[in-house]
């Protein structure tokens, strides 16, 4: 009884983690694809700050994932720069 609790729960999250990946992957590249096709500009609509912060966050990740192995200095940067972002978004 409980395995086939565990399969209904495993495909669920499957389900979820699925479209969501589809949403994000699939739609983004598609909208910036036809944004530089037909020549429009492409906003984030980020501010200064908010594009550091995304910057700043890519560079980490990427130091990050090529190590192919993470202690807890690396996560504590990573918390660091989440907690950065959200007291900026509270106190601007």
């Amino acid at each position: 009884m409980r395995a086939a609790s565990a399969d209904r729960l495993q495909t669920s999250l499957n389900l979820a983690l699925g479209s969501a990946l589809a949403s994000i992957g699939l739609t983004i590249p598609v909208v910036a694809m036809l944004s530089i096709g037909l020549g429009l500009p492409l906003r984030l609509g980020l501010s200064p700050k908010d594009l550091v912060l995304l910057a700043l966050t890519f560079a980490v990740g990427s130091i990050t994932l090529a190590a192919g192995r993470t202690n807890v200095l690396q996560c504590a940067v990573h918390l660091l720069i989440f907690a950065a972002f959200l007291f900026l978004a509270i106190v601007p």
